[in-house]
């Protein structure tokens, strides 16, 4: 069986730890607890009928601090870059953000997420997504599921059947 691990990242607050703990157990609290180190559980997806093992690590801390160790990035496979699309301050440092990503993982599938769409009316949302510095690749809420396991199945799709570079 194909395993690849993949990292859960962003600023603080955004949803990364709801968002593994949605796509791992199916399960929300709305209670805060910023992540200590880093928490790594594996699931299993079925790719198009073929078996794919993600070892998920969702990460303490800002991207770029030197408080998330540089090991925690390396070995990975996939990366998701979340930020939360009802504050704009987790999104002003993304294209320093994913800079930094590409610089440490060249080869890296990398997606990033908007994420708390459950925030924000269809109208603000759209407002939001004009003046992002980057469009997102999935849009995302971790607190009614939606788009988190098509965001999983579509980044284990992406590590199954990787675009040749050129």
């Amino acid at each position: 069986m194909i395993s690849k691990k993949v990292v859960l990242t962003g600023p603080l607050g955004v949803g990364k730890t709801s968002l593994f703990n949605r796509f791992l157990y199916q399960r929300f609290s709305e209670e805060y607890l910023s992540t200590i180190g880093a928490k790594i559980d594996k699931k299993v997806l079925d790719i198009d009928g073929r078996p794919l093992t993600l070892m998920v690590w969702d990460i303490a801390g800002e991207v770029t601090q030197k408080q998330v160790p540089l090991s925690y990035f390396l070995g990975a496979s996939g990366i998701i870059y979340v930020f939360d699309l009802s504050r704009p301050a987790t999104y002003l440092d993304m294209e320093q953000d994913l800079a930094y990503l590409r610089k440490i993982l060249p080869e890296v599938c990398l997606k990033i997420v908007g994420n708390k769409t459950d925030l924000l009316e269809p109208p603000t949302l759209a407002r939001v997504l004009k003046d992002l510095p980057h469009p997102p690749d999935a849009l995302t809420s971790a607190k009614t599921g939606e788009n988190v396991e098509a965001l999983f199945q579509d980044l284990g799709r992406a590590l199954l059947n990787p675009r040749p570079t050129s």
